[in-house]
């Protein structure tokens, strides 16, 4: 027995509908056909960088060498070569070799605080900007690899107090 739907319109007159079950939906039997199409991605050579901020903290006489540490962090695709160059700064004057923080209160700008970056623990390897010469190698693995900047404020004469800062620039070669 096939199920009956009763409408009311507002006439108030009954109509009486036959329903289809959802069963007796059409169902094809004449056969399939089929396509295939290719999926792609193309991946290049590439690689990303960030960087956490470098702090040696608060300090009076620079009378003893201030040592601290940061991290990079490098994201290469798997098997790209790659080199990380820091350059010299912003402060006018400041070079690789010989790295200036300034002075940042009005009228302190041309003060300076010399201090360093390395490439080691033992903070002997300056790390600059010339591929091959001063800058850290590696191979890209598809992950994140860290690398840990090794900074030093040698002992120098101590300029007036001041908060002392430049901004470093960490480039990824590839």
């Amino acid at each position: 027995m096939k199920p009956k739907v009763i409408l009311s319109a507002l006439t108030g007159v009954l109509l009486s509908a036959q329903v289809m079950p959802v069963a007796n939906a059409a169902i094809y039997s004449n056969g399939t056909a089929t396509a295939t199409f290719n999926v792609t991605l193309t991946l290049q050579a590439n690689c990303t960088i960030t960087a956490t901020p470098l702090s040696f903290g608060t300090n009076g006489v620079l009378a003893t060498a201030l040592n601290q540490q940061t991290t990079l962090a490098v994201t290469c695709t798997n098997t790209t070569p790659y080199n990380v160059g820091l350059d010299g700064g912003t402060v006018a004057g400041s070079t690789v070799t010989s790295r200036l923080l300034a002075g940042t209160a009005t009228g302190n700008t041309g003060t300076t605080v010399g201090f360093q970056l390395y490439q080691d623990a033992g903070r002997t390897t300056v790390w600059g900007t010339t591929q091959g010469t001063n800058t850290v190698a590696g191979t890209g693995t598809g992950s994140a690899q860290s690398l840990t900047v090794y900074g030093q404020v040698p002992p120098q004469a101590t300029p007036k107090p001041d908060l002392y800062q430049t901004t470093v620039t960490a480039t990824v070669y590839f």
